[in-house]
């Protein structure tokens, strides 16, 4: 990434996908949301994918959609992980941040499925900066939890295109809460950000580590916004 520009709340790409399950590194896309705003502008779209393999029953608990949904209704997978990828870097040519709650997850699930994505544009990751400027504050970190916590309506959480809507006007507010991630360059941010999260994940290994949970500690990923 070579953007020297700095993040603008009020010009964003974002993003959320639903899988078939929880490792990024073997998911498959089931929906894909991807939101323009531009100011006043919006423009949503989700895509239905049919990703090729049974979804397991407990992803499609929490998302909704079935196999048999997913065969009769979705287009290609191919083609919905495709245009994905291409919406996206069209995003970031137009100048856009790319708000991704979780990125290590959605952004991984994209590069193992398409090896030459690459993050060649400013992400912003809501739970990295919620967690990183409002440490001492308890309770779980889930986007439902964030969204309670900052005011934003939700809408049915686990479904892809009001998560991206939630995830956008969290990072919003954020902005406003805290103007200094907004007077950083985006590269200083990406910066700030994949260190907040290498922080924040050392802590929670080295505590599951002291718990003797060394199974726990192995899957703890420190890399942003991709896994290792």
């Amino acid at each position: 990434m070579t953007t020297a520009e700095h993040f603008d709340p009020t010009h964003l790409l974002s993003f959320d996908l639903e899988t078939t399950g929880t490792d990024p590194l073997t998911a498959r896309i089931v929906t894909s949301a991807l939101i323009t705003i531009n100011g006043r502008e919006r423009d949503d779209l989700e895509m239905l994918a049919d990703p090729g393999i049974p979804i397991p029953e407990g992803a499609s608990k929490i998302h909704g959609i079935s196999t048999e949904y997913a065969q009769e209704h979705g287009r290609p997978h191919a083609e919905v992980l495709s245009e994905t990828i291409e919406r996206i870097r069209a995003g970031w040519r137009a100048g856009a941040t790319l708000v991704v709650y979780n990125a290590a997850y959605d952004l991984t699930v994209l590069r193992s499925l398409e090896p030459s994505f690459t993050v060649d544009g400013p992400v912003i990751d809501p739970l990295v900066v919620d967690k990183a400027k409002d440490q001492y504050r308890t309770g779980k970190r889930r986007l439902e939890n964030v969204c309670e916590h900052w005011g934003v309506t939700l809408g049915n959480a686990h479904e892809a295109t009001a998560d991206a809507l939630a995830a956008a006007r969290v990072a919003w507010k954020l902005a406003r809460a805290y103007p200094e991630i907004t007077e950083v360059t985006a590269d200083e941010l990406m910066l700030q950000q994949a260190t907040w999260h290498y922080e924040s994940q050392s802590g929670l290994k080295k505590y599951f580590e002291n718990k003797g949970q060394t199974d726990r500690a192995a899957t703890v990923n420190t890399s942003w916004p991709l896994q290792a």
